[in-house]
C-alpha cells in the first residue's frame, strides 16, 4: 500500500530518484502524520514538524527552518503537497550540509558555488559575465535572437531560461550534439507539459556532460531560481571553456612533461588541475616564482596574469603594468592588455582583486582557447594514437564516471581509473545502490596515505561486488589500487547494471522478490513494441539491426505515444541517417524523464552494454508511471510484474553471458 502511494504522489522522474524506497516510506509516514494531524499542511507548519527529520532536525534549528523557507518562497501559506514536502526537504538538507561544511569538497569551485551550497544570494558579477557569454554565442540562434541580447541589469535571464530552451541550446554550444534540436520543444507560447518536457531533457542532458545537478528539479526551472539557476549555467559555461584542455583536442599539451612517461599522469588531470599546470609552466618562463595553485588568492594581486599575458602576447604588453601599485589598476590594465589580445572579459577588475574563482578560472581558460602559447609541432607519443578497442574504453570510462557522478556522491570524479583506487569512489556509489551494504567503519577515508588502507577498501568493494552476485573470479582489492582497466570497467558495468535492475525490482510489486533478468527486459520491450502494432523486434542486446535506432523509436512511442515525432525519423539506411535517429533515441529518452548515458556511436554500433541500460531505462521510466496515466493499450502492473514468473530466472541473455566470459578471459 505505502509504495503504491508513493508511486501516486511522486510522479516526477527527478525526485524519485533521490531516494531510496526506504526513506521515501519514512518520509511518507512523516508527512502523512502531519496531515492526519493538521488536515492540510502549509510550508508555514514545516519549519516546527521538521525537528525528528535526519541532518534537517539535527542541524538546522527552528529559527534558521523558518528563515530559509522565507528566503526560498514568497508566501508560506501555500499548501504542501507530498512533492513539495520532498522538494523542501531537499533543498533544506542541502542548506544544513553547507552550514556543516559538508557537500562535494572535492569538486571544483564552480560545482560547490553552484549546487551544493545553495546560496540565495547570487553574484551580479557572475550572472554579467555569463549573459555576455550566453549573448556571444547564442544572439544569432534562429530561436533566441528575438529574446536576446540579454540586458544584464536585469532578471530577463532568468524569465527566458524558464521554458528550458535557453539551457537546451547552451549545453549544445558547451557539447556540440549534445541534445538533438528536433526534441526541444520550441513553440512560443509553451504549455506545462511542454516546458517540463525541456527542463527534463536540459537536467538529463546537463547531467550526460558531467554536470552536477543533485536537489535541482524542473520545478526550479520553471519557477525561476537564480541561484539554481546561475549555477547549472556557471557549470555548463565551465565545460565549454575548458574543453579543449586534454590531450585529444590539444596534443601540445605533451609539453607540460619533460619525459613521455609522464604522459599518462598528464591525461588523468581533471581539466582545472591540467589549466593550472598550463599557467605554472609559462609562468617559469618569466621571473615570477611563485607557484598557482588555485585561481582565487594566488591572482589577487594580478602579477600572475601580468606575467602570462605578457609571456603570451608581449606585443600587447604595458610596461607600468608591474611597477603600479594600486591593485585595481593594476587589474585594469590586465584586462586592457587581454583586450588587445582580443579575449574576452569573463570578469572586472574588481573580481580579479576579490579572487572570484569562477569568474577568474572562466577568465584563464578564454585566454587559453585563445592563445595557449605551445608550440605548433606535437611531438609523436604513442598515448596519443587511440585504437577501435581503446576509442571502445573512453567512450565507457566516460559513461561510468559520467553515471557515478550523477549519483551525488561527496566525491566528484575526473577520471574513473584514478580516481577509483584508493576504493572510496567505489564503496560510495555501492551505498547509493545497496543502502546499507557498505561497513563504514573499517573504510579509510581520502586522503589515505597509507598503500594498505586502499587495499583494504578495495578489499571491501570486491566483498560486497560477490555478495551482491557480480562475476569477480581471481579479482582481489589490489587489482583495483593497481588502476586494472578492464577490471575496473568490468566491476563498473556489473554496478550500474546491479542499480538499473535494483530499481526495476523495487518497482515490480508483483515480482514476489524474484531476480529480473536480462532476458525480462528484453522480453517486455518486444512486448511493448508488438502490443502497439509494430512489427520491429529484437532478438538480443546485441543484435544488428538495432543500428537503425528504429525499435527504440517504435519502444519509446509504444510506451509515450506523444513523444516521437515520426515525420523527423529517418529509414535508418545510410551512416548519416542511422546516426540521426541515434541522436534523436537518446535525447527523446532524456525528454521523457531517463537518466543515460550513451552515445549516438553506442547505438549504431550496437554495444550490448548500453543497449540494455538503454532498455532498462525506458523500462523503469515506464514502471513508474501511475497505472492511470499510461497511455492507452499499455501492460497493466500485474502484466508487467508478473515476466519475472513467466521467464525462467535462469535465463540470461548474451549480455549477461558475455560479460562473465570477458571478466573470465581478464583473469586468466
Amino acid at each position: 500500500m505505502a509504495s503504491g502511494y508513493v508511486g501516486i504522489l511522486v510522479s516526477d522522474p527527478w525526485l524519485q530518484n533521490q531516494f531510496t524506497q526506504v526513506e521515501l516510506r519514512s518520509l511518507q509516514s512523516h508527512f502523512l502524520s502531519m496531515r492526519r494531524e493538521l488536515g492540510s499542511v502549509t510550508l508555514d507548519d514545516l519549519p516546527s514538524r521538521m525537528s525528528k527529520l535526519k541532518i534537517v532536525g539535527e542541524n538546522l534549528t527552528e529559527e534558521e527552518r523558518v528563515s530559509f523557507l522565507i528566503e526560498s518562497y514568497q508566501t508560506l501559506d501555500e499548501e504542501v503537497d507530498f512533492e513539495l514536502f520532498l522538494r523542501v526537504y531537499l533543498k533544506m538538507q542541502a542548506h544544513a550540509n553547507a552550514r556543516m561544511g559538508g557537500g562535494a569538497k572535492n569538486s571544483s569551485a564552480f560545482l560547490k558555488a553552484a549546487t551544493t551550497t545553495l546560496l540565495h544570494t547570487i553574484s551580479e558579477s557572475e550572472k554579467t559575465s555569463y549573459v555576455a557569454h550566453i549573448n556571444s554565442y547564442l544572439g544569432e540562434d534562429p530561436f533566441l535572437k528575438r529574446y536576446l541580447p540579454i540586458d544584464p541589469s536585469t532578471n530577463d535571464l532568468f524569465e527566458i531560461a524558464k521554458d528550458g530552451v535557453l539551457l537546451c541550446k547552451l549545453i549544445n554550444v558547451a557539447v556540440p550534439g549534445t541534445i538533438d534540436e528536433r526534441a526541444i520543444n520550441t513553440k512560443r507560447a509553451l504549455n506545462p507539459w511542454e516546458r517540463n518536457e525541456n527542463h527534463t531533457l536540459c537536467l538529463n542532458s546537463a547531467k550526460a556532460i558531467g554536470c552536477t545537478v543533485v536537489n535541482i528539479g524542473t520545478q526550479d526551472f520553471i519557477e525561476g531560481r537564480r541561484h539554481l539557476v546561475l549555477g547549472v549555467i556557471s557549470q555548463i559555461i565551465k565545460i565549454q571553456l575548458l574543453a579543449d584542455l586534454n590531450l585529444k583536442k590539444t596534443p601540445q599539451l605533451v609539453e607540460l612533461v619533460e619525459d613521455s612517461k609522464d604522459v599518462e599522469e598528464l591525461m588523468s588531470l581533471a581539466p582545472e588541475k591540467l589549466l593550472l599546470r598550463w599557467m605554472n609552466f609559462q609562468l617559469k618562463k618569466t621571473s615570477y616564482k611563485k607557484t598557482v595553485t588555485n585561481f582565487s588568492t594566488d591572482v589577487k594581486d594580478g602579477l600572475a596574469y601580468a606575467n602570462l599575458l605578457n609571456v603570451l602576447a608581449p606585443e600587447h604588453g604595458n610596461p607600468s603594468i608591474f611597477t603600479v601599485k594600486d591593485l585595481l589598476e593594476r587589474a585594469k590594465l590586465i584586462l586592457e592588455h587581454a583586450d588587445r589580445m582580443g579575449c574576452k572579459r569573463y570578469l572586472t577588475p574588481k573580481d580579479i582583486v576579490e579572487g572570484s574563482p569562477n569568474l577568474n578560472l572562466a577568465f584563464v581558460a578564454h585566454i587559453f582557447q585563445h592563445r595557449n602559447g605551445l608550440s605548433s609541432q606535437t611531438k609523436q607519443i604513442s598515448f596519443l594514437e587511440t585504437s577501435p578497442d581503446e576509442s571502445q574504453v573512453s567512450r565507457e570510462e566516460k559513461a561510468f564516471r559520467l553515471w557515478i557522478n550523477s549519483l551525488g556522491n561527496s566525491t566528484y570524479i575526473d577520471n574513473v581509473f584514478e580516481d577509483v583506487r584508493n576504493g572510496w569512489v567505489l564503496l560510495e556509489a555501492l551505498d547509493k545502490v545497496s543502502p546499507g551494504i557498505v561497513n563504514w567503519k573499517i573504510a579509510s577515508k581520502p586522503p589515505i596515505k597509507m598503500p594498505f588502507r586502499k587495499v583494504e577498501n578495495c578489499n571491501q568493494v570486491v566483498k560486497i561486488g560477490k555478495q551482491l552476485k557480480f562475476s569477480l573470479v581471481n579479482i582481489a582489492g589490489n587489482d583495483i589500487v593497481q588502476g586494472n582497466k578492464k577490471l575496473i570497467l568490468a566491476f563498473l558495468w556489473q554496478l550500474m547494471r546491479c542499480n538499473i535492475i535494483q530499481l526495476l525490482k523495487n518497482l515490480r510489486s508483483h515480482s514476489h522478490e524474484k531476480e529480473i533478468t536480462d532476458a525480462d527486459i528484453l522480453h517486455w520491450a518486444n512486448t511493448k513494441v508488438k502490443n502497439a502494432g509494430k512489427s520491429s523486434h529484437m532478438n538480443s542486446f546485441k543484435d544488428k539491426s538495432l543500428s537503425d535506432g528504429i525499435f527504440f523509436l517504435e519502444l519509446l512511442s509504444a510506451v509515450e505515444p506523444r513523444v516521437v515525432n515520426w515525420s523527423l525519423v529517418t529509414k535508418g539506411e545510410s551512416d548519416e541517417e542511422k546516426k540521426m535517429n541515434a541522436s534523436y533515441v537518446i535525447s527523446i529518452a532524456r525528454k521523457m524523464g531517463c537518466s543515460i548515458f550513451l552515445l549516438p556511436e553506442d547505438i549504431i554500433e550496437v554495444n550490448q552494454k548500453m543497449m540494455l541500460t538503454l532498455t532498462a531505462s525506458i523500462m523503469y521510466w515506464f514502471m513508474k508511471q501511475p497505472t492511470e496515466e499510461r497511455p492507452c493499450g499499455a501492460a497493466s502492473d500485474s502484466e508487467t510484474g508478473s515476466l519475472s514468473e513467466t521467464i525462467s530466472n535462469s535465463t540470461m541473455d548474451d549480455t549477461a553471458s558475455e560479460t562473465s566470459s570477458t571478466e573470465d578471459n581478464v583473469n586468466r
